[in-house]
């Protein structure tokens, strides 16, 4: 009964992050509604999701080292707390200033508290199908873009934003709150025993975690990772438009890619329990940056589509590899710190990407040397995975005497 509550804890990480990730890319739902209602810039505007991008990073250091001491269940009490605050908040503001704090600051650190901790909480509950529970947080990730932003979109088309937005934020207390009154670290009996070998074995702590080779190599891979497909991401729709396509036809680019990803988070995920997350993980990042080279010669729907399906099976694959090498590393014990200090390095590069390759659009009008450039970071993080140390084994027990 114990290893099944394990999936359930599954089952909430996923809600969470498809709610609070959700909630926050639903801004490009509310984009054109709000400045056409409050005359406020869209750069502005967009720029609370930069705002979020940062606090979604410190704040999911932060939330790990909390979890880590005191449990995943008041972790996710203040998460819920504050998505539901900072969407509330945001449909009153008055101004461009208090909107991006309301929306940046405050769903940001929600986001934060949903990602790292749950997934780190999921990981302590398995010894056996790791990869796959991790992965299937993350896929909660990959379905926000398929149920809060239609969400949003369908109250939109009956109610002002501001009544859409306070909604939403609502219906997150109602959900998120009792959800994460059923976080609870798993029992100590079916901690995995090899983990926590590990971690006794090599003495880390979590201040000695940081400073090891193992998590420099961890942080740095998923920084240029995220640095490489953040910009890709993002502005798929428009470079498609540029190409040529439709407006409805990016779009559809852009949904393929998202249903890409989730289909690639469970793929990869069994791959690595069976394989080793390493191994997978640089060939996730191989496939990651020759899919982003794709991009440069690709001008037909058809092209876009079969693109943006390899790019989103290898970016959503990645992702929550990195979780399970946190705790092959490091052990259960501190996986919610390292892993959410993992977290926030990579933040920096998923909010450089956007604006740094909407800055090569604006001065050279053409994405071109925005996916060169995120083609050669992107084989960066590959040849820094090839650099992660041999994963710690358990020593053999020494042979008694007869």
């Amino acid at each position: 009964m114990e290893r099944h509550h394990g999936w359930i804890i599954v089952a909430i990480g996923a809600l969470m992050g498809c709610i609070g990730m959700g909630s926050l890319f639903s801004l490009a739902v509310f984009l054109d509604p709000i400045a056409t209602d409050t005359g406020w810039s869209r750069a502005g505007i967009s720029a609370s999701m930069t705002i979020a991008f940062l606090a979604m990073g410190f704040g999911g250091f932060g939330w790990g080292w909390i979890s880590d001491r005191h449990g995943p269940r008041i972790v996710g009490i203040a998460g819920g707390l504050l998505m539901g605050a900072g969407l509330v908040l945001a449909s009153r503001a008055t101004s461009l200033l208090t909107f991006q704090l309301a929306y940046g600051l405050f769903l940001g650190t929600a986001v934060g508290a949903f990602f790292a901790p749950m997934m780190a909480t999921a990981s302590a509950w398995f010894d056996r199908q790791r990869a796959l529970a991790v992965s299937l947080v993350s896929a909660g990730l990959g379905m926000a873009p398929v149920t809060v932003a239609p969400f949003a979109q369908w109250l939109l088309s009956s109610y002002y934003w501001r009544t859409s937005q306070l909604v939403i934020g609502i219906v997150a207390w109602a959900v998120l709150l009792p959800a994460a009154l059923l976080l609870r670290r798993p029992p100590t009996a079916i901690l995995d025993a090899s983990a926590a070998a590990i971690a006794k074995d090599k003495g880390f702590t979590a201040r000695e975690a940081l400073r090891s080779r193992q998590f420099v190599v961890l942080a740095a891979t998923f920084f240029a990772c995220c640095l490489a497909h953040a910009g890709p991401i993002f502005h798929v729709v428009s470079y498609a438009m540029v190409c040529g396509l439709s407006a409805v036809a990016a779009v559809s680019v852009y949904s393929l890619q998202g249903l890409a990803g989730l289909g690639g988070r469970l793929l990869l995920g069994v791959l690595a329990d069976r394989h080793g997350a390493k191994p997978v993980l640089i060939g996730g990042l191989l496939l990651q940056a020759l899919a982003i080279g794709a991009f440069l010669p690709t001008s037909s729907l058809g092209g876009f589509y079969a693109v943006a399906a390899a790019f989103g099976l290898a970016y959503g694959g990645v992702m929550p590899l990195y979780a399970v090498l946190a705790r092959d590393y490091f052990g259960p014990h501190i996986m919610g710190t390292v892993f959410g200090a993992a977290t926030m390095v990579s933040c920096l590069g998923m909010a450089a990407g956007p604006s740094v390759g909407g800055w090569i659009f604006d001065r050279f009008g053409s994405y071109a040397g925005m996916h060169l450039s995120s083609l050669v970071i992107g084989f960066g993080a590959v040849a820094i995975a090839l650099t992660f140390p041999p994963l710690p084994r358990m020593r053999p027990e020494r042979l008694k005497p007869a």
